[in-house]
C-alpha cells in the first residue's frame, strides 16, 4: 500500500455475497461524501467460512468470521474492515475498534419454510420436522417453545443453506435466519414470517453495520464519524455491555431486545436480556429501561444563548451561524481526509474512550454514551444475580465435554 495514493482506501471483506453486498452498501454511503477517494476491496475467507464440518461452538475458537480480517487491519494491508456486528466479540485487539455503526436493519429473527410446508408456522409444523441454524441462542429458543420439533445445525453462506432448505429430498423443513441479511440480499420474499421478540430473542447487535479500524488512523476514524448513526449506537451499546459483562458469546445461548422511543422530546432505551439453557427448559429473563433528555448533539443545542430560544427560534442569527460551522467543519474533515492527515480534527478524535470496542460517538452527549453502557451492565447483573452464570457454565461444560468426545 506505500506505493499507492493516499486517495486509495484498502477495504476488507469477506468473499461471501451477503459480506460483499454489505461492504459496497458502507462504500456506496462513504463516497456520497468523499467523491475523490477510490476505494478497493481486498477479500479473504475466514476461519468459519472454512471449516463447514463442525457446528461453530465445537470449533473452539473465538472472533471465527473477524480474526482474518483483523490481521490484515493489523499488518496494514487494509484501512478498515466491514462486519456484521452481531461477528464482532465485544473485546477487540490491542489497538482496533469500531468507527463507526450503520444505521440497523430489522435485528429480528426470520422463519424461512420449505415450498410444500409454506402454509405451516413453527407451532403447526408437523411433529420431527428439522428446523436448520447454526445458533445455539435459536436452538435453545426452539427446545424451549416447540420440543416437538427437531433442531440440526446448518451450515455455509446464506446462498448454500438457502440451497438446503430448497432441496426436495434435504432433511430440513425450515430455516430460521437474520432478517436483515436476506433483506441486504432482496430476498425479502423468502421470509414466512418476522418473529417477533415475544417467540424470539436476536443476537446481540444483530441487523447492524460495523466499521472496524485501527484506533491510532485519526483520519479514517475522522471519515466514519458522520456515519454514526446515534440511536443505533445507544442499542447496540446497551446490548455489547450486556454480553460482555455476562462473558457469553457463541458458547452460550444469549438473546437480547432493544427498544428506543421518544415521547415529549424524552427518549426511553428498553432493554430485554435473556439466558437459557442448551435444552431450553430453564430461561432467566430480564428488562431495563433508561430516559434520556436527547440522543442527538447538535451544534445549534451549544451555540444557542438559552435551551429556551432554540426550542422557540426556528432560524435566528445564532441558529445560521451554527448551521454554516456544520457546513464548515464538513468540509474540513473531506479535505483533511482527502490526504489522510487531521492535525485539526481534535473535536472527532480526541476523546480515546472506548465502550465494548465502539469508539466515542462525536454525535451523541457523552453523559449518554455512559448511560447506555451501564444499562447493560446492570441488566446482566441482574441476571447474574438470579443465576445466569450457572445456567451458561452448565451449557458450556456440556459443548466442552461433546467437542473431547469427538476428538
Amino acid at each position: 500500500m506505500d506505493g499507492e495514493t493516499k486517495l486509495s482506501i484498502h477495504v476488507g471483506s469477506r468473499k461471501s455475497e451477503l459480506a460483499l453486498v454489505q461492504t459496497n452498501f458502507v462504500i456506496d454511503s462513504l463516497k456520497r461524501n468523499y467523491p475523490e477517494k477510490e476505494f478497493k476491496i481486498v477479500t479473504m475467507t475466514t476461519l468459519g467460512d472454512r471449516v463447514l464440518d463442525q457446528p461453530l461452538p465445537k470449533i473452539g475458537e473465538k472472533s471465527l468470521f473477524t480474526k482474518d480480517l483483523e490481521d490484515a487491519l493489523m499488518s496494514k494491508n487494509v484501512d478498515f474492515v466491514v462486519h456484521s456486528l452481531k461477528d464482532l466479540p465485544t473485546t477487540l485487539p490491542d489497538g482496533l475498534v469500531i468507527g463507526a455503526v450503520f444505521e440497523r436493519e430489522d435485528p429480528r429473527d426470520a422463519l424461512v419454510l420449505k415450498e410444500k410446508f409454506k402454509e405451516y408456522s413453527l407451532s403447526t409444523l408437523p411433529s420431527g420436522s428439522v428446523i436448520g441454524t447454526s445458533s445455539l441462542r435459536r436452538t435453545a429458543q426452539l427446545n424451549g417453545n416447540y420440543p416437538q420439533l427437531k433442531v440440526v445445525d446448518v451450515r455455509g453462506n446464506l446462498n448454500t443453506r438457502l440451497r438446503k432448505l430448497d432441496d426436495e429430498d434435504g432433511k430440513y423443513s425450515a430455516l430460521i435466519l437474520a432478517s436483515a441479511g436476506l433483506s441486504r440480499m432482496g430476498w425479502g420474499n423468502r421470509m414466512s414470517k418476522v418473529l417477533p421478540c415475544s417467540e424470539m430473542l436476536y443476537a446481540v447487535g444483530q441487523g447492524a453495520l460495523a466499521v472496524e479500524c485501527r484506533a491510532d488512523n485519526d483520519a479514517v476514524l475522522a471519515m466514519l464519524a458522520p456515519f454514526n448513526h446515534p440511536e443505533t449506537y445507544c442499542r447496540v451499546l446497551a446490548e455489547r455491555s450486556f454480553l460482555k459483562t455476562l462473558g457469553g458469546g457463541c458458547s452460550a445461548p444469549v438473546g437480547i431486545s432493544t427498544k428506543l422511543k421518544q415521547n415529549d422530546n424524552v427518549y426511553k432505551l428498553t432493554l430485554t436480556g435473556a439466558v437459557w439453557s442448551l435444552d431450553g427448559s430453564t430461561k432467566l429473563e430480564e428488562t431495563l429501561d433508561q430516559t434520556f433528555g436527547q440522543i442527538r448533539k447538535t451544534v445549534k443545542h451549544k451555540l444557542s444563548p438559552t435551551e429556551e430560544a432554540s426550542s422557540k427560534k426556528i432560524k435566528t442569527d445564532k441558529t445560521v451561524e451554527a448551521d454554516n460551522e456544520i457546513a464548515v467543519l464538513n468540509r474540513r474533515i473531506t479535505e483533511k481526509t482527502g490526504d489522510l492527515g487531521c492535525e485539526d480534527l481534535a473535536p472527532n478524535v480526541a476523546d480515546r474512550r472506548c465502550f465494548c470496542g465502539l469508539t466515542v460517538n462525536v454525535n451523541m452527549p457523552i453523559d449518554v454514551v455512559i448511560k447506555c453502557d451501564n444499562l447493560g451492565r446492570d441488566l446482566a447483573n441482574s441476571l447474574i444475580d438470579k443465576g445466569a452464570l450457572e445456567v451458561m457454565k452448565i451449557s458450556q461444560d456440556i459443548i466442552r465435554s461433546s467437542i473431547g468426545k469427538k476428538s
